[in-house]
């Protein structure tokens, strides 16, 4: 298995699983929080039931490890594979000014929009994950997952920061999601074709749910009238 880390074929194969399960749970994650929207709008607590549910319960504890695990593999070994393409085309590099139309701008910028990305899970972690999960590990009683979220997307510099960063999400996984097929093995004209569509419409659908709940609690907690509505 040594391959996985000694090979490119084998780097790659271990970003695009990784990259793969990521996706995953992105799909997961804006799911649930699209309750969030739910529950303001009709009043009921399901997302606080996620929030218990995922709490510091044994299993969510697992799970939290396990993804820590993945986002650090797909980390380090982007910066790896980056650090040893930069190094392969040496003087290649300056030949040719500006970029090839045929290579899609979000390739050329996979690093830098995954730099936007990584600072924007930092800025998660200290917004959500540090005052919910971090707090029931610590013993303490979490605060209120809703309240959060509003609270948080009440202040305009944390919704316009999250809009960059899931914009940038975006660009990052419309060219990761096809890459990570091309390596895995469906890479002919014709499938290659369908699978830049399908990545295209899953990031889609990832980033409108996460800029919905950005927008909805952006709105509902600056403007008093959407707040009355929400509360009857």
């Amino acid at each position: 298995m040594s391959w996985l880390s000694s090979s490119s074929i084998g780097r790659k194969v271990v970003m695009s699983v990784t990259g793969t399960c990521l996706v995953l749970f992105l799909l997961f994650h804006a799911s649930m929080n699209v309750v969030a929207i739910l529950d303001a709008i009709n009043g009921t607590a399901g997302y606080e039931a996620i929030c218990e549910f995922l709490g510091a319960n044994w299993y969510a504890l697992i799970g939290t490890v396990g993804l820590a695990f993945l986002v650090c593999v797909h980390i380090v070994y982007a910066f790896v594979l980056n650090a040893l393409n930069y190094r392969a085309r040496g003087h290649e590099r300056y030949a040719i000014p500006g970029r090839q139309k045929e290579v899609e701008w979000a390739s050329l910028n996979m690093l830098v929009l995954g730099i936007i990305v990584v600072l924007g899970i930092c800025l998660h972690l200290f917004n959500f994950w540090a005052k919910m999960q971090l707090q029931e590990i610590r013993g303490f009683m979490p605060d209120s997952g809703t309240e959060l979220i509003e609270f948080t997307f009440s202040k305009w510099y944390f919704a316009a920061l999250y809009i960059v960063w899931l914009a940038a999400l975006w660009f990052h996984l419309t060219h990761g999601i096809w890459s990570a097929m091309h390596t895995l093995g469906w890479n002919n004209n014709i499938w290659m074709k369908r699978w830049k569509c399908i990545a295209n419409i899953i990031a889609t659908i990832i980033i409108l749910m996460f800029v919905a709940v950005v927008v909805f609690f952006y709105i509902l907690g600056n403007c008093p009238c959407c707040s009355n509505l929400c509360a009857m």
